[in-house]
């Protein structure tokens, strides 16, 4: 039998840069880690401010993270394969008009994510027409427990699957913690599921500035007809409309959007 080998991948005639430059810093991420700017740019032979400038979007969208050092280091979703979930494009299109119309209600941008593991991501962002808004947040993946999304979904899950998500099996094993590892010592796990027994009960979750500074938001599970959580929407708030929203009637708007989108979602098998 003849072995098939690939054909090789040729540079393209027409080279987009800037592309191609944050692509090469993914790689360096993936390969190095620890990856201060003043090499990256020497790396790519770019000024600093551009390198700058790129691995501001990586930040943005989940493939860098940035230590108190200040170097860059490999995000969550550098580390994300495929949902393998081909019904999430018909969840997406039957939420999309109860998430446009909670965004115009409530004036304010509604997400739907899904979990993975012990990440979100985000399939869908409406908008809202606000002046001052959270922009659009489509396509990034961020760690769940730090989401109000993410936080309704563990709140679904049993404490042993929380365990082996989040429960160090010792602090010796983990002693040299790195960006993104989630992993937590006994004396954190136990006040993180006592909070999520809190979410389950109230039907909601809260993420107050633990995802980005100034930005709040409110998360709530959508389920199908057995009663499993497929996903959850999150209304994106700025913090300082937060108290208001806590007050006033958006958890009952968001209720009465899960209710419709639950309707036209609940024959969908996860």
């Amino acid at each position: 039998m003849q072995n098939k080998r690939s054909p090789m991948i040729e540079r393209p005639t027409y080279m987009l840069e800037s592309v191609d430059n944050a692509l090469r810093l993914m790689q360096m991420l993936r390969d190095v880690g620890g990856v201060r700017l003043k090499d990256a740019a020497e790396e790519l032979g770019i000024a600093p401010s551009t390198a700058h400038r790129l691995f501001a979007m990586l930040l943005y969208r989940g493939f860098a993270l940035q230590d108190e050092k200040r170097r860059y280091h490999p995000g969550p979703a550098m580390g994300a394969g495929p949902a393998r979930r081909g019904w999430t494009r018909e969840f997406t299109d039957r939420s999309r008009p109860h998430m446009e119309a909670l965004a115009g209600e409530c004036g304010e941008t509604v997400n739907l994510v899904i979990r993975v593991g012990a990440q979100v991501r985000f399939l869908l962002s409406a908008e809202s027409s606000e002046m001052l808004r959270v922009g659009d947040r489509q396509g990034q993946v961020l760690a769940a427990e730090r989401t109000a999304g993410g936080k309704i979904l563990l709140a679904q899950l049993g404490r042993q699957t929380l365990a082996q998500l989040y429960l160090r099996p010792g602090d010796h094993a983990y002693a040299e913690s790195w960006p993104g590892d989630r992993r937590m010592p006994r004396e954190q796990f136990d006040p993180f599921v006592h909070e999520l027994d809190n979410c389950r009960s109230s039907g909601f979750a809260i993420n107050l500035q633990q995802t980005e500074e100034g930005i709040a938001a409110f998360g709530m599970a959508i389920r199908n007809h057995t009663g499993r959580a497929l996903g959850a929407i999150s209304v994106a708030v700025p913090v300082v409309r937060y108290a208001q929203h806590l007050r006033g009637p958006l958890v009952a708007q968001m209720r009465n959007a899960v209710a419709g989108i639950e309707a036209d979602v609940a024959a969908i098998e996860a």
